[in-house]
């Protein structure tokens, strides 16, 4: 027997060898059943990579989100289509940081994981290999959102070549059952020189058209159907968001009204306004009055 098994492991060692010499290096689906997964790489490795099970991924309601009701209406219409089999865009949400943008990513997957929507988690760093992903993923009868929270990319990144072929639906650069949702600080993804703007030329209409790297850039965040933008939130907006979590923690109208005064010197002392700051206050007050503080 354990011969065999020598055996067994040297010919597994041979068939990822060549797999690794052919190019076709191929990722096994988990059999383990999970509405989200994380993409782990493997550089270098004939594997490729492998997705491992979030088993209890940290989601959240579209009702808990407050002030982004368009954006939220948006994806979530985008979503419904998308499971629904009809056709659907790939959606990049940027702008004010902590304002909910990941937060709808994760709100969709709350409401429509009982209807095949699954998610995987993938950093940026490892887009070279989202052929792979493509690969295993039209094989299932699942639909599937590709997340990269916090995308953007440097200058002399190549990464976001695959993602760009992936966007642009070339002939092995996508599945019919997946969109990719991508979050960013920045509109185009790519850092924005001044020197770039010595690029432009003047046409013959007498318009300003960019250079060549200023329209590199640009495409980029162009393949992206949906286009979903967050601002800083006011300080009405920021008082909405708190006294919605100190209602949905128990707290009575009475005790809401009474945080009021603490929830603003909170967000004075953060230099932000925002719905992650709204968050981190509540969980703050709710602590400090449970241990009676």
């Amino acid at each position: 027997m354990s011969d065999l098994n020598a055996v067994t492991t040297q010919l597994t060692r041979i068939a990822n060898a060549l797999e690794s010499l052919s190019g076709q290096a191929s990722v096994v689906f988990p059999d383990q059943e999970v509405p989200a997964y994380r993409w782990e790489s493997n550089r270098g490795s004939a594997v490729g990579g492998r997705l491992v099970p979030i088993e209890n991924p940290a989601l959240i309601e579209f009702d808990d989100l407050q002030n982004i009701e368009r954006q939220r209406d948006a994806i979530r219409r985008n979503t419904q289509q998308f499971i629904a089999g009809y056709p659907a865009n790939n959606v990049l949400l940027t702008g004010a940081r902590g304002t909910g943008k990941s937060s709808l990513v994760k709100a969709c997957l709350a409401e429509f994981q009982t209807q095949g929507l699954r998610l995987i988690e993938i950093d940026k760093h490892d887009l070279a290999d989202l052929r792979l992903l493509v690969d295993v993923v039209r094989r299932r009868s699942e639909y599937f959102i590709l997340f990269c929270d916090d995308l953007s990319f440097e200058a002399g990144d190549d990464h976001y070549k695959a993602l760009k072929s992936a966007l642009d639906g070339a002939l092995s650069g996508t599945a019919p059952n997946m969109l990719v949702y991508a979050t960013s600080n920045r509109r185009h993804l790519l850092p924005e020189q001044m020197s770039e703007n010595l690029e432009a030329q003047q046409g013959h209409d007498g318009e300003i058209h960019p250079g060549d790297t200023t329209e590199e850039k640009v495409s980029l965040s162009e393949r992206f159907g949906l286009w979903l933008s967050f601002y800083p939130f006011s300080q009405d907006d920021y008082l909405r968001a708190v006294n919605h979590w100190l209602a949905h923690f128990g707290l009575s109208s009475e005790q809401v009204e009474a945080a009021q005064e603490e929830a603003l010197l909170w967000f004075r002392t953060r230099g932000a306004r925002s719905g992650r700051v709204a968050w981190q206050f509540v969980r703050d007050y709710l602590g400090r009055h449970q241990l009676g503080l």
